[in-house]
């Protein structure tokens, strides 16, 4: 496996430490997910499989130790804890509940891609599943994240430039509300409510593509003041 090709879940409850870790990851050739808490990171995992999982200890509800144990009763998947905790102890119950890496805050990001990048290249080389796609599954719709590809059964669904972005943008954080600014951000747009408005058109049709009833929608959903989520199966 290539580390430019890697898929990292970020799980931390500190929205602007996550956006921060998110950004430089990606900056240096990752797929990044972020959950912000356990019950957020289940619901992710439940669907989408990763490459390594990096989470916060110190986190409101479960913590991050409580997350690893749990992760690993079915999972192999590495995970790194970050805390502002460095003590022994503390350390010690956090590789006992099966972390492959402990990193203490705060820390140099330039740290944290090396560690991360150690951890990738000691993983064995598994062909199988550089083969099998990560596949998001809406109702009868399927969606292929690696090859940015829908398919309804055995007949492709043509997407537009701008839906083919959309799910890009939405598949890398299923779960998690997008606010309509950071859309048109992420989609290169300049900044403005009438680009704003333009990505409801384009989410109105994007829904026409994946959903049973667009005009109510199961699986593209506007969350009150929180912008649009892409809720998967």
């Amino acid at each position: 496996m290539s580390d430019l090709d890697a898929h990292l879940l970020i799980v931390d409850d500190d929205e602007r430490i996550r956006d921060l870790l998110k950004k430089f990851l990606v900056r240096n050739g990752f797929l990044v997910t972020a959950a912000r808490d356990a019950a957020h990171a289940r619901r992710v995992l439940s669907g989408l499989d990763f490459d390594l999982i990096v989470i916060d200890v110190m986190m409101p509800g479960e913590d991050g130790v409580s997350l690893t144990r749990a992760i690993r009763e079915t999972n192999t998947t590495p995970v790194m804890l970050l805390t502002a905790k460095g003590e022994t102890e503390h350390r010690i119950a956090g590789l006992e509940a099966g972390a492959d890496d402990y990193l203490v805050k705060p820390f140099e990001p330039k740290e944290l891609l090396l560690r991360i990048n150690a951890i990738l290249r000691r993983m064995p080389e598994t062909p199988v599943q550089d083969t099998v796609p990560k596949i998001l599954h809406l109702g009868p719709i399927r969606y292929d994240i690696e090859r940015s590809e829908m398919w309804q059964g055995d007949a492709l669904v043509r997407l537009t430039a701008t839906e083919t972005q959309l799910m890009k943008i939405f598949s890398a954080q299923p779960g998690e509300p997008i606010s309509r600014a950071k859309l048109v951000e992420d989609l290169g747009r300049d900044r403005g409510q009438a680009q704003e408005r333009a990505v409801d058109v384009q989410i109105t049709r994007l829904r026409r593509k994946i959903e049973p009833n667009p005009k109510q929608p199961r699986y593209l959903q506007t969350v009150r003041g929180a912008g649009y989520m892409l809720a998967p199966d």
